[in-house]
């Protein structure tokens, strides 16, 4: 491909269906991408949300290692303040035992929660403040020189379990760059400071063992489809669902119409919302391929990770498909 392409998936639930029929859904679009020659599939972290059901990432991850052979597969990414990094190195650990070579280990300092939610799964509200410490720490665990004497992280893999940094502001771009790490930006739904952050990133990296020279990892939406317009429904039906979830407030909630969802849009609070996807390329595989290609460029990407945001499974899986051969159509 003339850009490498990777995934990220939330494991969605649709209505009407269960977490394990989302899982095998999830294993389906690990196989897909297998298939079609993407670089590696992320699981994001997420807890107290119906239609997500990637909270258990380490879990996940090794469910659908199992039943692939070559991707590679992590989290994208793992809350680190959530968890002791003494935790998530026996996780990685273990997973890199089980699956060499296939193993990657985003990390983000959000709580992918609410506060509520947060305090459910006893985090300090100030843990985010460690997030530094506590990556160096994990690196120290998952390298076998632990920075706490007499505390090892059992398993530990022989081979490496490689770092990135997720964010969405210059926090995570800066801390990236001092580490010598890969950066992966949220664009696919924090476009804002994407071009600010990935400047600062470039501008202050400093090489390490892991990393010699700066990797950008940018997010972006796709639905790829045979038919644009089928592509343009596909996306405003996802578009719908997420503003319906953002603006329900519990049981209480009114069901609001399609209709209702599209004039809300109109306004500038709805406005505001559907700018979360302003990175989104909708259309026929031509079209897709043009707008990535694009993106690619202006956001100084070295990787682009996709979240394919068909409403249902079928939809997701030929995106999967259509999007790397338009991609392939342009390798040199």
């Amino acid at each position: 491909m003339s850009i490498p392409l990777s995934i990220l998936d939330l494991a969605p639930i649709a209505p009407g269906q269960t977490a394990r029929e989302s899982f095998e859904g999830s294993v389906a679009l690990a196989q897909a991408a297998e298939r079609a020659g993407y670089r590696r599939v992320w699981y994001a972290e997420h807890h107290n949300m119906a239609s997500i059901a990637s909270s258990a990432t380490s879990v996940l991850i090794g469910y659908v290692a199992a039943h692939t052979s070559s991707i590679r597969l992590g989290s994208g990414g793992v809350m680190l303040p959530n968890h002791s990094p003494l935790t998530i190195a026996e996780q990685f650990g273990t997973l890199e035992t089980l699956f060499p070579r296939r193993i990657d280990l985003g990390l983000g300092r959000a709580p992918g929660s609410d506060q509520k939610t947060m305090r459910a799964l006893r985090r300090d509200p100030m843990s985010a403040e460690s997030f530094p410490q506590d990556v160096i720490e994990l690196q120290g665990f998952l390298s076998g020189q632990s920075r706490i004497p007499g505390v090892q992280a059992v398993p530990r893999a022989r081979g490496i379990v490689p770092l990135y940094i997720l964010g969405s502001s210059l926090f995570g771009a800066q801390l990236a760059a001092k580490l010598g790490l890969p950066y992966a930006f949220a664009s696919h739904f924090a476009p804002d400071a994407l071009h600010e952050a990935v400047a600062a990133y470039r501008g202050g990296f400093r090489p390490s063992e892991q990393l010699a020279e700066p990797h950008v990892i940018a997010g972006v939406n796709v639905v790829a489809s045979d038919d644009h317009d089928d592509a343009v429904e596909q996306a405003a039906t996802t578009r719908r669902a997420r503003v319906r979830g953002m603006i329900s407030r519990g049981p209480a909630t009114p069901d609001y119409s399609d209709a209702q969802i599209d004039e809300f849009l109109t306004t500038p609070n709805g406005r505001q919302l559907a700018s979360m996807m302003t990175y989104s390329a909708v259309g026929t595989p031509s079209e897709v391929r043009d707008y990535l290609e694009d993106f690619a460029r202006h956001s100084q990407a070295d990787e682009l990770i996709i979240a394919h945001i068909s409403p249902e499974l079928p939809g997701r899986l030929r995106s999967v498909e259509l999007t790397a051969e338009a991609m392939a159509e342009v390798s040199v």
